[in-house]
């Protein structure tokens, strides 16, 4: 049961049926015919062998389990090992750190239990085939034709799952095709790096049409289309955004809205940051250090040749951050600078209100200074998205303090909207995105002024567990102004006039913005 489990085993989420796992596995016939014609010390050492695989090929499919319900996508055997740290983080964020450390120690002892087990069983069934090796030849012959007559029939019980299976050779056809893939794609990447109609264009020439204004790009994280379409969250959340189109038109400001297809979903924010700064399609790991190592444009370095100071608001970052000198950031502001001093709420070092009021407080609101050009990440919004600060007075913020105890947070502690099912994950998402966005349009209300340029966007859709598989990759995005001659600039790409995009908005992909925004603002 554990080599045919192994075998036919799904490694993808949607793979619920138990009728999966009725079909005959090409891999297992050919296997026991390998093991019935070697010698005995050959034999022994294939089995081993053997039973190793089939532990890998077990865990290899818990993981590519995982990582459909977190990202909606498969693991990726080069690349994703860099996200076991952060997982682990999150986790502990998720369900407190006794509870992080249990499940390491239990992933621990499955990684064990998977290689011994499968080691343990194929060893045993090659003693038994040889012990009876009359039996297991006409047994091996019989599902063999079986498989030949099902294959040549094309029989399934599952709809698209052939009962002559060959998965396992898929499956490894596959991650071989992946490294080989990843390899063809760092040269082809670097090509399009190198390609940048932008690198030579004279500073006179850039942004011209924002010269003088303060310019903020603010991500949201897991800010997704899924929170304004999605019935469970679509009725809440398009309140907060028409109550705040009509709140910031009486205070005379104007927005568009529109999509943008993000190159990440469920997580790896920083990539979709990199797509949207580099106007280049970064996926992986191994296209961000690739790009930070180079010497491309990016928007912050755009403004920052025009002129403007440049700065970056950071409050997840709580260490060394090397690619703030790629991003051409002046000030770059993480939770080791920020001065916050109230409690850290789940994965959020900070609420986004304290965020905001320190970016006021040590950059827009001084007198003085030249125009401003900032990335600020909000991280309230993160999973696993509770608790969640309490909304205070923007004079009470002071250092954080505040927000201490439990008259500053609101919602069910990580651990308990966790273990409650997924109806409690999604309130406690779309409460967190009702909390993120109605603190941005709070911002806008107590500080813009006639020269504020607010461009704000999700990063990526929230995990599969919210949106469920398949919803796709797309992100709001608005730019907010109160000089018109601001929004008249993109009028041409026919976004929905708003905070909310209609659900006809168009859709760009990510990479397609930084080109699009330096031609409708430069010369």
């Amino acid at each position: 049961m554990i080599v045919y489990g192994a075998l036919v085993g799904p490694d993808d989420f949607g793979s619920r049926s138990s009728a999966i796992f009725l079909r005959i596995p090409a891999e297992a016939l050919v296997a026991a015919v390998v093991l019935l014609v070697l010698p005995a010390r050959a034999r022994k050492v294939a089995a081993v062998a053997g039973g190793l695989f089939l532990g890998l090929l077990v865990l290899l499919k818990f993981v590519d389990i995982g990582f459909a319900l977190a990202f909606d996508r498969p693991f990726d055997l080069v690349l994703d090992w860099i996200l076991l740290g952060p997982a682990v983080g999150m986790l502990a964020d998720s369900v407190g750190r006794a509870g992080a450390i249990g499940t390491v120690f239990g992933a621990v002892l499955l990684v064990a239990a998977a290689l011994v087990l499968a080691t343990w069983s194929v060893l045993r069934l090659t003693r038994l085939m040889v012990g009876h090796r009359s039996a297991a030849i006409r047994v091996v012959a019989l599902l063999a034709a079986a498989w030949v007559g099902c294959a040549a029939f094309g029989a399934q019980i599952v709809p698209g799952v052939p009962v002559a299976s060959r998965s396992t050779a898929a499956l490894i056809g596959d991650r071989v095709e992946q490294v080989g893939a990843g390899l063809r794609d760092k040269q082809a990447f670097a090509e399009q790096a190198a390609a940048d109609p932008f690198r030579d264009v004279p500073s006179s020439r850039l942004l011209t049409g924002l010269r003088g204004k303060d310019v903020v790009l603010t991500f949201v994280e897991s800010y997704g289309r899924n929170a304004i379409q999605d019935p469970e969250s679509a009725p809440q959340v398009g309140a907060v955004l028409d109550a705040g189109t009509r709140r910031l038109r009486a205070a005379g400001f104007g927005a568009r809205s529109g999509y943008l297809q993000s190159s990440t979903t469920g997580g790896g924010s920083w990539l979709a940051h990199a797509t949207l700064q580099s106007g280049l399609w970064v996926t992986n790991q191994r296209r961000f250090r690739a790009l930070v190592s180079s010497d491309r444009l990016t928007l912050t370095g755009a403004f920052g040749r025009a002129g403007w100071r440049t700065v970056a608001v950071e409050p997840a970052i709580s260490g060394a951050w090397p690619e703030s000198g790629f991003y051409g950031y002046d000030q770059t502001y993480t939770t080791q600078n920020l001065g916050y001093r109230g409690p850290r709420l789940s994965y959020a070092t900070m609420p986004d209100q304290y965020t905001f009021a320190a970016f006021e407080r040590s950059e827009h609101g001084l007198p003085g200074r030249p125009p401003l050009m900032a990335q600020i990440t909000l991280v309230s919004s993160h999973s696993p998205w509770t608790p969640l600060p309490r909304s205070v007075d923007w004079d009470a913020v002071g250092d954080g303090s505040i927000f201490s105890g439990p008259a500053g947070e609101q919602g069910d502690s990580a651990g308990t909207a966790w273990t409650s099912g997924t109806s409690r994950i999604r309130a406690a998402y779309r409460q967190s995105m009702e909390y993120s966005l109605g603190t941005v349009i709070s911002y806008v209300e107590r500080y813009g002024d006639d020269d504020l340029v607010l461009v704000f966007l999700g990063d990526h859709q929230p995990a599969p567990i919210v949106t469920g598989p398949g919803r796709g990759r797309d992100v709001p995005i608005t730019i907010v102004a109160r000089d018109r001659r601001v929004l008249e600039r993109i009028s041409g790409w026919g976004w929905t006039e708003g905070l909310k995009p209609g659900p006809r908005a168009p859709v760009w992909r990510m990479d397609a913005f930084r080109d699009r925004f330096l031609t409708a603002f430069g010369r």
